[in-house]
C-alpha cells in the first residue's frame, strides 16, 4: 500500500523551510554587523592615547669654567729597580708582586755570616792595636819624664840649648882650677927664691891637681848627662813613632770594622720609596749579584699624567693650573689634578706640547699605563643651559629630552656636555626656565599628552 503526501501539505512545509533559512541568513549578517561595529569601537578606543603621568624640572641657567681637552698616559711618580750593594745568598724576601712597601722597610735578607767573621776578626786586631799605642804612649811618657830628670840635673830648662862651660858644677870646678893654677904659679917664683918652702909648694900643686881632678869629673858627668838626654830623646821619639804606627794599625783596622759592618749593613736590602711591587726577581736560596735587581717599586700617589697638548693650545698651559681626567675604566668619575711640569720643547713630529700633572691617587683606583682625557681649565667662564640628568633619554648617539608645554609633551634633540653633580649641560633648542620631563620618559613620545 503506497502513501502519498498531499501536495497542499508539500507546499506548506516548503515555505515553511524557505522562511526558516531566511530567518537564519538575517540573524547571521546582524550577528557579523554588530561584531565589525564592537571591534571598530575598540579599534578606536586603543589608537586614542592617554595622558602620561610627569614629573617636571626647570632648565637653569649656569656658569660654567672654560677648557680645552688632551689626551695622555698615566705613569708612576717614581719607579725605582732595587739592586743590592754586594752580592750574596737570599736568606729571605719579605714582599710579594702587588703588595705595598714604606719607604725603609726590609725588602731583602742576605746572608752576613762572612761579614760578621771579618768584623769579629777586625775588632780583635782593632783592640790588640790600641794596646800597642796605649804602651807606645806610655814609653812616650816615660822617655819625656827621664829628659826632664836628667835636664834637672844639668840645671837646663826643656827649651836651653846644652853647653858644658854653662854647668853650675863645671863652672864651679873650672874656676876652683883657676884659682889652684894661679896660686901655684905664683908660689914658683918664691920657692926659688927660697920665700916658700917646697911642702908648701907640693900641697898647692897637690890642689891644683886635685881642681884639674874635679875639673875634668864635672866635664865628663855634663856629657854623660847630655848623652843621657839626647838618649832619652831619641827613646821619646823612637816611643812615638811606635804610637803613630800603631795607631795607623789601627786605624786601618778600624777601616775594615767600617767595611766589615758595612757589608753586614748592606746584607739587609732596604725600600728606598714607598709604593707598590712592580716585579720580584728575588727567591729565598738565590744568589744575586749587584748587576742584578730584587724588586721593581713604583709609587702610585701621587701619579704623573703625562699629556699631549695641541700646539694651538700650548698658550692655555702653565704650571699649576687645575686639570680633571677620566678613563673609560671609572667613566662616571673624574679625577682632579694640578700642572707641575711643562717640557721645554715640542714634540716635532706630533707637534704637541708634553706636560706632566700631578694627579690624587689616594684610593688607589688610577693604574700606571692608563689612557686619560685631560680636562684643562682656563681662567674664563661660560653660560650654559643645564637639566637635570635623569631629563636626558639617551638612545644610542641620540640624546632627546621632552619639553612641557600646554599639557604636551614636545620632543626635542639635544647634545650633552660637561656635567656637574645631578645636572647635565646641553645644548639645542632649550631656553632656561622650560619645564622638561624627568619621569616616564620611556612613556613619552611627541606630541603625546602629559600629567603634572
Amino acid at each position: 500500500m503506497q502513501f502519498s503526501i498531499p501536495k497542499f501539505i508539500f507546499d506548506k512545509f516548503a515555505l515553511l523551510f524557505v522562511a526558516l533559512i531566511f530567518a537564519a541568513m538575517f540573524s547571521a549578517c546582524a550577528g557579523s554587523r554588530a561584531a565589525t561595529q564592537d571591534n571598530s569601537n575598540t579599534a578606536k578606543a586603543a589608537a586614542t592615547p592617554q595622558a602620561v603621568e610627569v614629573a617636571v624640572a626647570p632648565a637653569v641657567s649656569r656658569q660654567l669654567p672654560e677648557y680645552f681637552e688632551a689626551t695622555g698616559s698615566l705613569i708612576g711618580d717614581a719607579q725605582s729597580d732595587v739592586a743590592p750593594a754586594i752580592g750574596g745568598k737570599i736568606v729571605a724576601v719579605n714582599f710579594d708582586v702587588g703588595s705595598y712597601v714604606q719607604k725603609g722597610s726590609v725588602l731583602v735578607q742576605l746572608d752576613d755570616r762572612d761579614a760578621r767573621i771579618r768584623l769579629e776578626q777586625a775588632q780583635a786586631q782593632v783592640a790588640q792595636a790600641q794596646s800597642q799605642v796605649q804602651q807606645a804612649r806610655a814609653n812616650v811618657e816615660q822617655a819625656r819624664s827621664n829628659v826632664i830628670q836628667t835636664q834637672a840635673k844639668l840645671g837646663l830648662t826643656p827649651n836651653q840649648t846644652f853647653n858644658v862651660n854653662n854647668i853650675a858644677e863645671v863652672k864651679t870646678a873650672k874656676a876652683a882650677l883657676d884659682l889652684a893654677q894661679i896660686q901655684l904659679q905664683r908660689n914658683e917664683r918664691l920657692i926659688e927664691s927660697g920665700d916658700v918652702s917646697r911642702s908648701q909648694y907640693d900641697q898647692l900643686k897637690a890642689q891644683r891637681d886635685q881642681a884639674q881632678a874635679q875639673y875634668e869629673a864635672a866635664l865628663n858627668a855634663a856629657n854623660q848627662n847630655n848623652a843621657a838626654i839626647r838618649t832619652a830623646q831619641s827613646a821619646v821619639e823612637s816611643a812615638q813613632a811606635v804610637v803613630v804606627s800603631s795607631q795607623r794599625a789601627a786605624d786601618a783596622t778600624q777601616t775594615q770594622i767600617a767595611a766589615a759592618n758595612k757589608a753586614i749593613s748592606d746584607a739587609v736590602i732596604y725600600s728606598p720609596i714607598s709604593g707598590s711591587i712592580l716585579e720580584r726577581n728575588a727567591d729565598v736560596g738565590e744568589f744575586v749579584s749587584t748587576t742584578g735587581k730584587v724588586a721593581t717599586i713604583v709609587r702610585t700617589n701621587p701619579l704623573r699624567a703625562r699629556i699631549d697638548v695641541p700646539e694651538q693650545s700650548i698658550s692655555n698651559v702653565r704650571v699649576g693650573q687645575s686639570v680633571s681626567l677620566n678613563t673609560s675604566a671609572y667613566p662616571d668619575r673624574q679625577f682632579s689634578g694640578i700642572i707641575a711640569r711643562i717640557i721645554p720643547g715640542l714634540n716635532a713630529t706630533s707637534r704637541t706640547l708634553t706636560v706632566e700633572a700631578e694627579i690624587n691617587n689616594n684610593d688607589g683606583l688610577l693604574k700606571p699605563g692608563q689612557f686619560v682625557t685631560v680636562r684643562i681649565l682656563l681662567p674664563q667662564n661660560r653660560t650654559v643651559v643645564m637639566v637635570p640628568v635623569r631629563a636626558v633619554r639617551q638612545e644610542g648617539t641620540t640624546n632627546r629630552i621632552f619639553v612641557i608645554n600646554n599639557g604636551h609633551a614636545e620632543q626635542r634633540l639635544v647634545q650633552v656636555g660637561q656635567t656637574e653633580n645631578d645636572l647635565a649641560e646641553v645644548t639645542g633648542n632649550l631656553k632656561p626656565d622650560e619645564k622638561v620631563a624627568v619621569s616616564n620618559l620611556e612613556l613619552l613620545v611627541d606630541g603625546i599628552e602629559v600629567r603634572q
